[in-house]
């Protein structure tokens, strides 16, 4: 006897939601139903929230964050100090250092790390921008809070080793984050020592 399964449409939404990171097979089937089911869950609100985001929300073309119809959040803040200048891997990592309150200047996003395993290199990341705004504010401290896993490490020597021609003096995060892991994990306190035992 063969098995009863949702209908095709359901079935094909479940399969987009398993793409998701760390959605699996059963939580995206009770995501699913649940947009379907539940008066609340206004999956239109969200399916309009999802293109808009999709067809609006881009990189800032000077330091990589989510900029949107309002312009970029982080370049648009006034009273930031302009000679400190934060280097990370992706727009995600600039939250928690917002949120630790510790941190006045501005950032700038490479868009990834070094890996050669993954066939990521110097020219698929967003260094010549970092450069290019380095020399146009010379005297100014550019801080190195790349991760401090193994390929997070390389892409900081590296940029050390660009930057060192510079005349910008340039700064890694002190060792208060974990060893292999992201900013992402690290709470306020540890973010906060880490910048304040920078080298």
């Amino acid at each position: 006897m063969a098995k009863v399964e949702y209908p095709f449409e359901v079935r094909s939404l479940v399969a987009e939601l398993k793409r998701l990171p760390g959605v699996g097979p059963r939580s995206a089937e009770r995501i699913a139903v649940y947009l379907l089911q539940n008066p609340k869950a206004a999956p239109m609100d969200l399916s309009s929230a999802l293109k808009d985001c999709y067809e609006v929300v881009k990189a800032c073309a000077t330091c990589g964050f989510f900029t949107g119809q309002s312009g970029c959040a982080v370049c648009s803040k006034q009273g930031r100090d302009t000679q400190l200048l934060c280097v990370v891997e992706q727009p995600t990592d600039i939250l928690p250092i917002e949120r630790s309150g510790v941190f006045r200047g501005l950032y700038h996003c490479l868009g990834g790390k070094l890996s050669p395993l993954d066939d990521v290199r110097p020219e698929d990341l967003r260094i010549g921008g970092l450069i290019r705004r380095v020399r146009e504010n010379p005297g100014s401290e550019v801080i190195l809070a790349t991760s401090s896993d193994v390929e997070g490490e390389a892409t900081a020597n590296y940029l050390y080793e660009v930057l060192e021609s510079t005349g910008c003096q340039v700064t890694r995060l002190a060792q208060g984050l974990p060893a292999g892991g992201g900013l992402e994990f690290a709470d306020e306190l540890t973010l906060s020592r880490a910048f304040e035992g920078r080298r």
